[in-house]
């Protein structure tokens, strides 16, 4: 067995399921956008509470964040999505499809499990139709179990959608636009301690009032020139859809959350560079809130306990 999987170009690396000593931790697999920036994946967050593994909205590049942290695809045990966007959804056929293989790094043993608003149970069956012949194809020649490559999935509405293990995960629904509804964030509870994760987000108070006294409260944001407005009109509907810092700190003043971290940031300019910069995040924050805040970059975490840490990518502790 080892030998083909050698020869089939497989790594085996030292992948585990083993509970995490800390209460919970907290990565930010992806925090861009639709643009196909290297440094920042698409909208994607891992949150790990007890014997519990659960990811929130499955953009660019999850599977090789997970893979990076040594952490099998299979060994998510509740996949939750905000809304129906494509950056929030395309790395799910290859969470669904290589989270199947019989490989150290995959090894689903059952149905992947899949909480969304309206449309993510059809999306699931089209998603099955589509990709018909590469389930018949491993089933007869590989043998994988069929079981494992079907979805559990669920429509769901605001309100307590997953209670395992001590987990609790509750949806509220926020204001994405009028023409994307629903949409939703999460609050996770585990232990006391209690994450929130706004979405994708209009300035919307349910937001402030779900996080008031959170551990770490999540929210997004955007940050568009003025003069990429005026060049390209698409962005005047861009930005419509979004939270500014100015509205995100106000959030963040009625909430008093131990830390607020941003993800999912929008920032056009008309020179776009490498990576986004912090600066005018910040600035523009600390006109309505003074609190602790961190601009998310893609692979820092967080360990919640009796205090609130954060780590960079490289693991250096970070002090907000």
């Amino acid at each position: 067995m080892l030998k083909t999987l050698l020869r089939a170009g497989f790594v085996l690396l030292a992948f585990t399921t083993a509970v995490s000593a800390e209460p919970i931790k907290v990565t930010l697999l992806g925090t861009g956008v639709p643009t196909p920036r290297p440094t920042s994946f698409s909208a994607s967050t891992l949150v790990e509470a007890g014997s519990e593994k659960l990811l929130f909205d499955l953009g660019r590049g999850s599977t090789m964040q997970l893979y990076k942290l040594k952490i099998p695809l299979g060994a998510i045990t509740g996949n939750f999505v905000t809304h129906m966007h494509s950056d929030h959804l395309v790395g799910l056929p290859d969470m669904w499809l290589t989270g199947w293989l019989a490989t150290p790094w995959a090894s689903r043993k059952g149905p992947m499990k899949l909480y969304g608003p309206k449309g993510t149970v059809a999306m699931t069956e089209n998603l099955t139709k589509a990709f018909a012949d590469d389930i018949r194809i491993r089933i007869d020649d590989e043998h994988l179990d069929p079981k494992a490559v079907e979805f559990a999935a669920t429509d769901i509405e605001a309100g307590t959608v997953y209670d395992d293990n001590g987990v609790k995960v509750t949806a509220i629904e926020v204001n994405h636009g009028d023409r994307i509804k629903p949409s939703f964030g999460y609050v996770v509870e585990y232990g006391g301690h209690k994450i929130v994760l706004s979405g994708d987000t209009k300035y919307d108070e349910r937001i402030a009032k779900a996080a008031e006294g959170a551990d770490l409260l999540i929210h997004e944001v955007a940050v568009i020139e003025p003069e990429l407005l005026i060049r390209n009109p698409v962005y005047k509907d861009i930005h419509a859809h979004h939270t500014s810092p100015e509205e995100a700190g106000r959030i963040f003043a009625s909430a008093k959350p131990k830390l607020a971290v941003y993800s999912h940031i929008v920032f056009g300019t008309v020179k776009p560079g490498p990576d986004i910069p912090e600066e005018p995040l910040i600035l523009r924050t600390r006109t309505a809130y003074k609190g602790p805040l961190l601009v998310g970059r893609d692979m820092m975490s967080f360990r919640i306990g009796d205090t609130v840490e954060a780590f960079a990518p490289d693991g250096a502790k970070l002090e907000p």
